[in-house]
């Protein structure tokens, strides 16, 4: 198969002739969005040129501290990102949310690592960085809308849960619906995404690979690996998260807090 067809700076001009249609678009219905389009795609054009110099120079260097350094941040990012699509504003939420997604990615991409794909070496940035990047991603939408819908949930419902406990329910027996529909509603998407994958979307890591040149049996292979990390990652990150952010509902005497 042909190798990827590269895109110099004057194909990039011309896709901005894409931005520039929806901003005529945008201005045609009146949706006020303008300037919310061109900010978001001056920062897609700044962060994605910044990113790929820096990752061609990590690359380079195929250093481990420079490859943990990177996904440090990436990780904080994520999480600070997280926190913030989350209304209240309780305390430890970006740390209980940080190490969330570092067990659910940890535990996830090492598995993988050591029993898939067995790079060489293990902080091989071909794999670990793109492989972190997207479960990452994913991970960050789950806990916010799982950590958004349960924070609702128990602020809506304070009666019924002080009723529970009162019946001697524990904070675990009171809220436990709540927090299994929270976890639902953040597991949804990507539930979703596994069902019509390869009928209604293309996903980014099959279709690059496949504009990349690879063969696309092997594309579907990794797509299928990326799916699969993806929900695992994402169902331990919003089980800790959700329970994390229970415990800060009730205090030591098992009574419910109004933060």
């Amino acid at each position: 198969m042909s190798d990827l067809i590269e895109l110099d700076g004057q194909d990039l001009a011309y896709a901005l002739g894409i931005i520039g249609g929806a901003i005529a678009l945008v201005r045609w219905q009146r949706l006020g969005l303008e300037s919310q389009l061109i900010l978001a795609t001056g920062r897609s054009l700044l962060q994605l040129m910044v990113v790929g110099y820096l990752i061609t120079l990590i690359f380079a260097l195929k250093n481990p501290l420079t490859v943990l350094l990177l996904i440090a941040i990436m990780l904080t990012i994520a999480a600070v990102v997280a926190r913030n699509r989350i209304n209240q504003k309780l305390k430890g939420l970006f740390t209980t949310i940080w190490w969330s997604l570092l067990a659910g990615s940890a535990l996830t991409l090492s598995y993988t690592l050591i029993l898939i794909i067995q790079p060489s070496p293990w902080y091989e940035p071909q794999y670990l960085i793109p492989l972190m990047g997207m479960i990452l991603g994913q991970g960050m939408n789950t806990a916010s809308v799982a950590g958004e819908r349960l924070v609702s949930l128990i602020t809506s419902n304070r009666l019924t849960i002080e009723t529970h406990l009162c019946l001697g329910a524990t904070p675990t027996q009171a809220i436990s619906s709540y927090q299994q529909e929270a976890i639902r509603a953040g597991l949804i998407p990507i539930l979703n995404q596994m069902m019509v994958v390869g009928i209604v979307s293309l996903p980014g890591m099959f279709t690059g690979q496949v504009l990349a040149g690879s063969n696309p049996l092997d594309a579907a292979s990794y797509q299928i690996l990326i799916l699969f990390m993806i929900v695992l990652s994402n169902l331990i990150t919003v089980i800790l998260v959700t329970k994390g952010i229970s415990h800060q509902y009730f205090n030591q005497d098992a009574q419910l807090n109004y933060l």
